[in-house]
């Protein structure tokens, strides 16, 4: 099927090809990528690695060749001493946006809240 065209996708069904871009999405270092693209605009990866602490040097490659791959980012190259490479958001990629700033958001606002939830549930195991 050609890109653009619509066709029946359900990520309920195990060999549904859906599921493996929520998977991919769903990660972390991919979200929070997208989430720092979306916020600070085109980024360096030094810059996006500075700004997403704890990723590492691999896991953080792998992200972005991954987003590449599927469209959600575009990356730029520029010959220099030393070269520079340049992350932003492809519209496919900014379409996403909304969704995982908003979890990102719901996941700081409402951690108190599970972790009370998860001392609870532990405390009575």
């Amino acid at each position: 099927m050609e890109p653009g065209m619509s066709c029946a996708y359900d990520a309920f069904t195990a060999n549904c090809p859906s599921r493996r871009l929520l998977e991919a999405i769903g990660n972390k270092w991919v979200s929070l990528s997208i989430v720092a693209l979306g916020v600070h605009g085109t980024m360096r990866y030094s810059e996006l690695a500075a700004q997403i602490e704890g990723v590492s040097q691999k896991m953080l490659t792998q992200s972005l060749r991954r987003m590449e791959r599927d469209g959600l980012v575009t990356r730029t190259v520029t010959p220099s001493v030393p070269v520079r490479t340049d992350y932003e958001l492809t519209p496919l990629g900014r379409s996403l946006l909304p969704l995982l700033h908003d979890l990102k958001e719901w996941a700081q606002e409402h951690m108190p809240t599970v972790d009370a939830a998860r001392a609870e549930y532990d405390s009575a195991r």
